[in-house]
């Protein structure tokens, strides 16, 4: 029996584990890592399935090749060939955006994939790549980066340290925490009432978080925006800004407070369905306390994300909470150059179609089908996907897999052939979590703490490691060739890596693909530690609670935080013109998610899908007495995009006039070969997800509020 200590790349949390392997490499056990420095023995089910999916009998181990409409396995070198014949004359005949990407969750937990992915599509040159992030958080991002001239400079709440824990539209007993690195959430939020503090949730639904909390409100889904303003309101009215040390780095704080003015907690409380005396004590009591404002996928899948996402970020600053112990503070992760940095800059182009804009480089997904339907020059005639499912994860994922069907050619890099890559006309594999190494260069610039971990593959992999597998792409796309030389490829990207950083990439030794990057991005980074010193510490490295960060981690052109900046100002018409809006009587549809569960891609897994099909449609007892529907019957959901049938739960947990089905669901389409997920299949709730609502600014797809109909089957 051997043991081997490695981070968790199943969600963010980044929890420690110890895998227990046999003689026969079998892995036997997973267990928390007790002596992990940031987890200390936590694990969730989610973590306790590794095993499970590095044994998927399921999972591919061979690249697979479509012929005559059926996948045939094949070598490595036809699965190029392949790719060699009919892509570059796509790239030739069309130009470059005639080829788009879509980069799913999986690949963000994947460092091969996070650092040379960006390497794969540099080289491929397109305007339209999506992603994930369009899905369901990009408002944050959006806001971030106007406000702090950085989108990837989120504040997170300081878990360990406050004592006023303000949650909208998150779950995080249940996701773990999300933009918000933090293992054991629920031993964290346990501290926070240790401390004396308090713990309040805004959501349409009583979650599990929610039934922790010391105080629910369940918001009318769609309206965090105003809620949010009438906090803002009363700061101003009763005289309770105060932001402390910020107010020399601030630009904007009359521009907000003249902003607020309409927004008064009796303006909004008829929108909300939260009462305005209770609006008035939520500021006061945020003014009060130790207290930090944390929204998540609630507040950035509505259509005003991207205002509820800087609104939450003005609160913090209107009361001194942001980047000061126990508020929200900006991580300082071991791989995080502190070098200059370009001022955000957004809609540098826009889809050819509807004209959405871009923002971080990517185009808003809820318009990849337009791109691919539409003819005429620019038109996407072929796909890359990387680790994503697209047609279970994105709005009107019924338009888009029907889309799908008309492009000249496509690859998946993937590990499961699933209700995506069906589609694909190449699927190329790559190892399983244990055979490759890890490291969460995104989550830790998210992190509660500041810590760092490596994790090198625990078992060897017949397969290519998915770096040299977007090596061979990129070589490719870049008219080398299927032959091209991985290795030259690498050590070029190596150099420009140390080059970028000011090092040299001697620095590295000889070490090769993600573990030279690594290396090279510790060096480079605030703490006097390289990637020898992580692997000499298998339970992590320790580099102390957050600090306070501004003004060094700002990058706006004023060189200040931008409290009123002009993009997301100008939406603010469009949020005021809701509140001459009465309530509407009809339903809305919200997801939710399990804590077995993340978003579409561990269904296949026997251990998390325990307990029979989780996919019902949650509705209220009065809803259900109106409609006739009864709890364990089928109802049919309808929206202007599609309709579905899912059994009904019948539950107080939704407030009335909110159905909820969880995401990621639906897999009963011909063609996949995923046989634990097709024998318990749910329903794709995004088949009613409409993809012409949309949050303005960011153009994210709205989630959260989608108007339905619901009836009894």
């Amino acid at each position: 029996m051997t043991t081997a200590h490695v981070t968790c790349p199943l969600c963010e949390a980044t929890c420690g584990l110890e895998v227990t392997l046999d003689a026969n490499q079998q892995v036997t056990r997973v267990q928390g890592d007790e002596r992990d420095v940031f987890s200390r023995g936590y694990i969730c089910p989610k973590g306790a399935s590794l095993g499970a999916l590095h044994h998927d009998p399921d999972r591919l181990t061979t690249p697979l090749l479509k012929r005559d409409g059926e996948f045939v396995e094949v070598s490595w070198q036809e699965a190029y060939d392949e790719i060699a014949r009919r892509l570059p004359p796509i790239l030739e005949q069309h130009g470059r955006d005639a080829v788009a990407v879509y980069a799913g969750n999986p690949g963000v937990h994947n460092i091969a994939l996070t650092l040379y992915g960006r390497v794969l599509y540099k080289a491929l040159g397109t305007k339209n790549f999506y992603s994930a992030t369009s899905v369901d958080q990009l408002p944050k991002h959006y806001s971030a980066g106007t406000m702090f001239g950085d989108p990837l400079a989120i504040p997170v709440p300081d878990l360990d340290r406050t004592r006023h824990l303000l949650i909208l539209g998150a779950n995080p007993l249940v996701s773990n925490g999300s933009l918000m690195t933090a293992p054991d959430i629920r031993g964290r939020l346990r501290g926070i009432r240790e401390r004396g503090g308090k713990i309040v949730v805004v959501d349409p639904r009583r979650t599990r978080t929610a039934q922790f909390a010391d105080e629910h409100h369940a918001i009318r889904p769609g309206t965090d925006a105003l809620l949010l303003f009438a906090l803002v309101n009363v700061l101003f009215a009763e005289n309770l800004v105060a932001p402390g040390r910020l107010a020399d780095h601030l630009n904007g704080l009359g521009d907000v407070r003249e902003l607020a003015q309409p927004f008064t907690p009796e303006a909004v409380a008829p929108r909300t369905g939260i009462d305005a005396a209770d609006i008035r004590r939520m500021a006061r009591e945020l003014a009060s306390d130790n207290a930090v404002v944390y929204g998540r996928i609630g507040t950035t899948t509505q259509a005003f994300g991207t205002i509820a996402s800087w609104l939450v970020d003005v609160l913090n600053v209107l009361t001194g909470h942001l980047d000061s112990p126990g508020g929200a503070m900006f991580p300082l992760a071991a791989c995080q150059p502190t070098g200059n940095r370009r001022p955000f800059a957004v809609g540098r182009w826009r889809s050819r179609v509807r004209g959405l804009p871009e923002v971080v480089g990517e185009l808003p997904v809820a318009t990849l089908a337009d791109e691919i339907e539409t003819p005429g020059e620019g038109q996407v005639r072929a796909l890359i996907t990387v680790s994503g499912n697209p047609c279970l994860s994105t709005p009107n994922a019924g338009r888009l897999a029907a889309a799908l069907e008309d492009l000249d050619f496509m690859i998946s890099v993937d590990v499961y052939l699933n209700e995506t890559s069906r589609h694909a006309d190449v699927i190329l594999p790559g190892p399983s979590p244990l055979e490759r190494p890890h490291f969460d260069l995104a989550f830790y610039q998210l992190s509660i703490r500041n810590i760092a971990n490596w994790t090198p593959a625990t078992l060897p992999s017949a397969l290519p490691q998915e770096w040299e597998t977007m090596l061979r792409l990129t070589g490719i796309v870049a008219g080398q060739g299927p032959e091209a030389d991985v290795a030259a490829l690498d050590d070029f990207v190596a150099a420009e890596t140390a080059r970028r950083n000011g090092l040299d990439v001697a620095d590295a030794g000889d070490r090769t693909g993600p573990a030279r990057l690594v290396d090279l991005l510790l060096r480079a980074g605030p703490y006097d530690v390289t990637l020898a010193d992580l692997e000499a510490a298998p339970h992590g490295m320790d580099f102390g609670p957050l600090q306070p960060r501004i003004p060094e981690v700002l990058c706006t052109a004023s060189g200040r935080i931008e409290l009123a900046p002009e993009p997301v100002v100008a939406d603010v018409p469009r949020l005021r013109e809701e509140l001459a809006k009465t309530a509407e009587d009809g339903l809305v549809l919200i997801g939710r998610r399990h804590l077995s569960s993340n978003n579409s891609w561990m269904h296949n897994l026997e251990p998390l899908i325990r307990g029979g099909n989780r996919c019902t449609v949650q509705v209220h007892p009065a809803d259900a007495t109106r409609l006739g529907l009864t709890d364990g019957g089928l109802a049919s959901v309808t929206s202007r995009a599609g309709k579905l049938q899912v059994p009904v739960e019948v539950t107080d947990e939704v407030r009335p006039g909110v159905v909820s089905i969880p995401h990621g669901w639906g897999h009963d389409v011909d063609g996949s070969r995923t046989r634990v997920a097709r024998a318990n299949p749910g329903v794709n709730s995004n088949l009613v997800a409409d993809e012409t609502l949309l949050d303005v600014p960011s153009g994210t797809s709205v989630l959260n509020g989608i108007p339905v109909e619901v009836a009894p089957v």
